[in-house]
């Protein structure tokens, strides 16, 4: 029998390497749905339904010069990608996926999730200070000033969930929703985090640090071949990381809505856990299509000045039920 109790070597790999195949099929996916929404044709030619196309680009990603700029700081630049690939990876390491599926259950699981989301943004900052560019530097700091500010608001949006559940473990949050999910006592919260995570993985319409009509391409622009690579799946993982994050914290996981299923199969509980997190998907890919984007200048202070108070005034008003309920 093959071992799928946590942290086995089978588990690890099956989940590492699903990470890795669904976040390049993502690709696909957003791209056949903004034609859908945009009432255009999408990939549609290469293989059946269009999928080849995502092997094609990775062939052409593989094959493509290496290239280094002579004037960039050469170590910095080459360690910068793998960075934030290494993180968003790292993150799922502590993501329950089924009961007794899942690489380490931690009890600061989701303070771990938080501390791999501070350090993705080294990645962006070193890839454009490297660059010796004045558009990747430009970038660069736009990255990180927003994303250092987003996880003020996240963190905080959390703490209600952390709250509730009395405890920082992933998997004990989601057994503590088998009653009931968080989104309905922590609706406001799940809103700011949802903004949140779209201003971390920095995605439409919150690409300003990439925004191509002001500085060309942002802390990637001198990047190529699987340097480039590594930045642009990176980005998918991170979609896909903040769309399981959503199902876990607010969702109930792998427990099914209203009752539908057994509670505690292993095969029901991977299919709803997969089902939840790629609705998240479509509504990130949703978000690219519909909303345009603000400038900087706006989205900075939307942050400090909405979410902000918005989750603060979410994490006295859950203090606060509990405490009379207790009383």
């Amino acid at each position: 029998m093959f071992d799928i109790e946590v942290g086995s070597a089978l588990v690890m790999g099956l989940i590492l390497g699903g990470v890795i195949l669904i976040s390049a099929w993502l690709i696909w996916l957003e791209r056949r749905l903004l034609g859908v929404w945009q009432d255009r044709l999408g990939p549609n030619r290469v293989g059946p339904f269009g999928l080849g196309q995502v092997i094609a680009d990775m062939f052409k990603i593989f094959t493509k010069e290496d290239w280094v700029p002579p004037f960039a700081d050469k170590l910095v630049f080459i360690v910068a990608p793998p960075i934030i690939m290494i993180c968003i990876l790292l993150s799922f390491a502590v993501i329950p996926i089924a009961p007794n599926v899942g690489i380490i259950d931690l009890n600061i699981g989701l303070l771990w999730v938080l501390a791999m989301a501070s350090l993705a943004a080294y990645s962006v900052m070193l890839g454009g200070l490297a660059s010796n560019n004045k558009y990747a530097l430009l970038g660069s700091l736009r990255a990180a000033a927003q994303m250092v500010s987003y996880e003020v608001f996240m963190g905080i949006s959390l703490l209600g969930v952390v709250m509730l559940s009395g405890t920082f473990n992933l998997r004990e949050i989601v057994e503590s929703q088998r009653d009931g999910w968080y989104i309905l006592p922590q609706f406001f919260a799940f809103i700011v985090f949802a903004i949140a995570s779209v201003a971390e993985s920095h995605r439409l319409p919150f690409d300003l640090p990439e925004a191509e009509q002001e500085i060309v391409a942002g802390f990637h622009t001198e990047y190529s071949g699987m340097k480039f690579g590594m930045f642009f799946v990176g980005e998918y993982i991170g979609v896909l990381l903040a769309s399981a994050l959503m199902s876990v914290l607010f969702f109930g996981g792998w427990l099914p809505p209203f009752g539908i299923g057994p509670e505690d199969s292993i095969v029901a509980g991977i299919f709803w856990m997969l089902l939840k997190t790629m609705v998240f998907v479509c509504f990130f890919v949703l978000m690219r299509a519909a909303i345009p984007r603000p400038r900087y200048d706006q989205l900075m202070s939307y942050g400090w000045l909405v979410l902000l108070p918005l989750s603060l005034i979410n994490l006295l008003i859950t203090g606060a039920v509990i405490l009379f309920q207790g009383v």
